[in-house]
């Protein structure tokens, strides 16, 4: 059964116009797209591709990238199958940057989220006994104030290296991509003087500074004792909560984006950017003291382990944010003498919560410094680009992503949007055209344009996952309760089904295939803050193109 895979939402006029067919055919077929009239405006013939190795369906590639009309509701046919709907149009890109930054306001922890602000997703502020907080058994005799923050993901608990590269991607955004110190996102705070979105990083922020023990180094995570069930609106979630270790690389953590929170809030807040570069100062020093006190792997009751044993790249992110922040020299010797510094570190994906490395070598790139070496610097984000590229251009559905073993990871959009944080970032280096035109496409592989002919972002293209696995956002289970909002992307693909649902409805599926859109599947179909802030900064380039 033949079918076409367009991206969904649309496409810029200036940019790369391209679709998937999926047909039994072997030879070029004709196709034809046409207005919301259904007068055909264009037509051409297909490009063969032979069978797409993350799906195994046979493919050929349409290409109409010399139509610049814009419009709504154009269509593609071929091979006797239509496309869905999707729009021509400069602006395309502007309402899910702002929605998939409206996503972390209703994430908050320990405050009211208002109607008003955010029409079917008011509810009571959740867990405010977080301002009292004990340590578990095995992390310590004392209490901290651990209020705020952001839920990490579809359980209630708040992880500090999940927070993390949150905080950084975001800041990141703002900090190299236009038109994010403007941009209301309707917050409490919005109007008090700060952008907005700096107004929301502040909230975790805040959180983060408050998981540094009194020994200067950071709590690795704080969660529920036990396991709640589904659903459980935070105000009622009646767990005992706790503080679980501290870890190296949750005091790296803090260290990385405390310091480059106090490069970008300089500007708008002096106390605030000087308490943030102290609370990074003492942790980066407590971590050296510290530099193998590991997150234990069999933690997970609760809550997620997040463990990580090989913080290497930790420090050279946080010395890296460092001393592109403060310019001094221990920091840049800290850079310069890490073995990952001259590493090749754009691996099968750039980077996550666990793999740092690359958003530090990104983060020197671009951030203005003396460092020494930065056109080696720059030369190895380039070839980084170039690598994701040429994946992107040898796949028929244009994914800048091919892990080993055509096995897809957990959190797999999240990986093929940081890949093309890569390209974008070599765009803003080169202003080469390719780079641009391949974050595009790439978008279009999470807006619709892949074997399931489904977009992953709530509330974007005709067809969109909404059930992801959340607590709060459970109307699959309760049709009281709200769907996540627009701009919530889903975890996507992930070839290790670890979830009962996933592994009775997916078994012997392959790669693109291992995703299921139900509540209970939190392997492929999670939501997760530091899968949000991807889709955020790409949206944000999309816009910027705009």
């Amino acid at each position: 059964m033949s079918s076409v895979a367009v991206n969904q939402v649309g496409h810029l006029p200036s940019g790369p116009k391209r679709a998937t067919l999926v047909t039994d055919a072997t030879g070029p077929l004709p196709w034809e797209l046409a207005d919301s009239a259904g007068r055909i405006v264009a037509n051409g013939t297909t490009d063969p591709r032979g069978i797409d190795i993350s799906s195994q369906q046979n493919v050929h590639t349409i290409d109409f990238g010399e139509h610049r009309q814009t419009g709504a509701g154009f269509t593609l046919t071929a091979d006797g199958a239509t496309s869905r709907p999707f729009t021509i149009a400069p602006g395309l890109y502007d309402t899910l940057r702002a929605d998939a930054l409206k996503f972390f306001y209703c994430q908050r922890s320990g405050i009211e989220i208002r109607d008003d602000l955010r029409p079917g997703y008011g509810r009571p502020a959740g867990h405010l006994g977080d301002r009292d907080v004990p340590c578990a058994p095995d992390a310590g005799d004392y209490r901290l104030d651990v209020r705020g923050g952001w839920y990490d993901a579809g359980d209630q608990g708040k992880y500090v290296v999940n927070g993390g590269i949150t905080v950084w991607q975001l800041l990141h955004a703002f900090e190299h991509r236009g038109g994010l110190d403007e941009l209301t996102l309707d917050l409490p705070e919005s109007g008090n003087g700060i952008p907005d979105l700096l107004n929301e990083v502040r909230w975790e922020l805040d959180f983060l500074l408050r998981m540094q023990a009194p020994s200067g180094l950071v709590h690795h995570k704080m969660h529920d004792r036990e396991w709640t069930g589904l659903p459980t609106l935070p105000h009622l979630n009646p767990q005992p909560r706790e503080l679980r270790p501290v870890s190296t690389a949750a005091t790296l953590n803090l260290a990385a984006v405390a310091a480059q929170g106090a490069r970008i809030f300089r500007k708008y807040d002096a106390g605030y950017a000087e308490r943030l570069l102290a609370a990074a100062r003492t942790a980066y020093t407590a971590a050296e003291t510290n530099p193998i006190r590991y997150a234990p792997v069999e933690d997970t009751v609760g809550g997620g382990p997040y463990n990580d044993d090989d913080v290497r790249d930790e420090f050279y992110w946080a010395a890296a944010e460092l001393f592109l922040t403060t310019g001094e020299h221990r920091y840049a010797d800290a850079v310069l003498s890490s073995p990952l510094h001259t590493e090749d570190v754009f691996g099968p994906y750039a980077f996550d919560w666990a793999a740092t490395a690359a958003a530090a070598r990104l983060a020197l790139a671009l951030t203005p410094s003396e460092l020494p070496g930065l056109t080696g610097v720059r030369a190895s984000v380039l070839a980084g680009a170039d690598r994701y590229l040429t994946l992107q251009q040898a796949h028929p559905y244009a994914i800048a992503y091919a892990p080993p073993g055509n096995r897809w990871d957990w959190g797999s959009n999240s990986m093929v949007l940081n890949n093309l944080m890569v390209l974008a970032v070599a765009h803003d280096l080169t202003g080469e055209t390719r780079y641009r035109d391949g974050v595009l496409e790439g978008l279009d592989y999470i807006l619709g344009r892949n074997a399931l002919n489904l977009s992953y972002v709530t509330g974007y293209g005709t067809d969109f996952a909404k059930n992801q696995h959340s607590r709060w956002y459970a109307h699959q289970l309760d049709p009281t309760l709200p769907h996540p909002p627009n701009g919530t992307l889903a975890g996507g693909p992930n070839s290790g089904l670890q979830d009962e649902v996933a592994q009775a409805r997916l078994t012997g599926r392959v790669g693109q295939f291992c995703y299921i859109d139900d509540i209970h599947s939190w392997s492929t179909n999670e939501l997760t803050i530091n899968w949000n802030a991807p889709l955020a900064w790409i949206a944000a380039f999309a816009a910027e193109l705009g």
